[in-house]
């Protein structure tokens, strides 16, 4: 079918709004009208190729839309469905079987491959193939293809718009303290940098009743919204010592965790640097390729812990309903993050993020 698409074309360039022809569901895949979607830091590492992949491309992974059409194999939604889209995965190898779709055997191929995971093409133009089915669904376009997998059925009473980022960088924050750390209630945690992720993992680590929630970041305005958010201690980090600063809001001992959300090594080593002796930190940013994190060793062997996590370790049909429940509780606000832009205003969207004046933007499309 015909749909209309923002095309990446070359390095650093502009999201070009044109026409592109979609493929048919095959028998395990959901064709989406889309209602919005959120701009996620990966769309913009692949558009200036920091994750070189060929161009031109389709891009977009946090997409919540309408079902149109089923794969004849699918029974999980039917055409009319509401529902939020999330990351990619075979449900066959070991992780997947295990209940850790994150982590995947094939997650490359589900994801950040250039095509199905069988090789055959989901975006074309003029009979020519284009990088799509990105996170298995390319949701800055009018219409995405996906694999049921990906979907998450939600209530037709609930906003798609707020909904859509939760598919990747909502559950990527909030699930890194909800299903990886795991902090009892009383403890300390700081979070490194207070974007969508570390701002999602501040409002989860008060779900989690931490009793201490410092927030580490450079802008003013960002750590003031951490403070509404749940944050009990705010530290701009271009006013001196991070790490002292984060152990005296912890009288002294250190964080009990900590989630490193910048993807900025220096900083991943100034997380580990500011655990007290047993702590443990979590890092979610994406550094450079080939870049490396200096830590002391004789720090692990007494008891810290470094370790990564992928989509905050989500099974996306358990957590995302749960985070749903925790907004419409009020407890977990993470539509305070999201500004919305028109389908036409998708390189605004991208410039605002850029400049860190926007948190979360979120595309919407037309009706």
């Amino acid at each position: 079918m015909d749909i209309q698409a923002a095309v990446i074309r070359e390095k650093g360039g502009a999201f070009n709004l044109e026409r592109v022809e979609l493929a048919e569901p095959a028998a395990d895949e959901v064709q989406i009208k889309i209602v919005a979607s959120g701009m996620c830091h990966t769309d913009l590492a692949v558009r200036d190729q920091h994750i070189p992949l060929p161009l031109p491309a389709v891009l977009g992974h946090e997409g919540a839309g309408v079902v149109t059409a089923v794969g004849r194999g699918v029974t999980k939604v039917k055409p009319g469905d509401h529902v939020v889209l999330s990351y990619g995965s075979c449900g066959q190898c070991g992780n997947c079987l295990a209940g850790r779709p994150a982590y995947c055997a094939q997650f490359l191929a589900y994801n950040v491959g250039t095509r199905r995971p069988d090789g055959s093409c989901t975006h074309s133009k003029d009979g020519q193939p284009m990088t799509g089915c990105f996170f298995y669904q390319s949701s800055f376009a009018t219409h995405a293809l996906t694999h049921v997998r990906n979907i998450v059925k939600v209530d037709k009473d609930l906003p798609l718009e707020v909904l859509a980022p939760l598919g990747c960088g909502i559950q990527t924050g909030a699930g890194a303290v909800l299903n990886c750390l795991r902090p009892s209630a009383g403890s300390s945690i700081a979070v490194f940098g207070a974007g969508a992720v570390g701002l999602s993992a501040v409002m989860a680590a008060a779900v989690a009743g931490c009793s201490r929630i410092i927030a580490i970041d450079m802008q003013d305005s960002r750590l003031q919204l951490a403070r509404e958010l749940g944050a009990t201690h705010v530290v701009n980090a271009k006013a001196g010592n991070a790490v002292e600063q984060v152990k005296a809001a912890t009288g002294g001992a250190g964080a009990d965790f900590a989630v490193e959300a910048t993807g900025i090594p220096a900083v991943m080593t100034q997380a580990f640097d500011a655990l007290n002796g047993t702590g443990t930190v979590v890092v979610l940013g994406v550094a450079p390729a080939g870049a490396t994190v200096s830590v002391d060793i004789s720090s692990l062997l007494n008891g810290k812990t470094l370790r990564g996590a992928i989509e905050g370790e989500s099974v996306p049909d358990i957590f995302i309903p749960r985070l749903i429940e925790l907004w419409q509780a009020g407890k977990f606000p993470f539509d305070r993050l999201a500004k919305f832009y028109s389908f036409e205003h998708i390189n605004e969207a991208a410039e605002d993020s850029e400049r860190g004046t926007t948190i979360k933007p979120v595309i919407r499309f037309p009706a």
